[in-house]
């Protein structure tokens, strides 16, 4: 169940940096918007550190940085 909801949330979260990055109708709303879903990753990646290192399956344990490396690179792409 984890699975299903973490899954339709990134791919709600992609649609949103999707269409922020398309139609960008203006730059302080799309700026606050593109920082509020930084956030939102990095608090994913902790909670998916905390509940993740104690199973074995690997993908659970590479997820906390597949979401931080996804947050560093939407900051990279929005602030350079």
């Amino acid at each position: 169940m984890e699975w299903i909801i973490e899954g339709i949330t990134l791919i709600f979260t992609g649609f949103l940096i999707g269409t922020l990055t398309l139609l960008n109708p203006d730059k302080k709303i799309s700026s606050l918007l593109i920082i509020m879903i930084v956030v939102f990753l990095i608090i994913l990646a902790i909670i998916s550190f905390l509940t993740g290192f104690r199973v074995k399956f690997l993908p659970f344990k590479l997820c906390p940085f597949v979401l931080i490396a996804a947050a560093l690179l939407i900051m990279i792409g929005e602030f350079l």
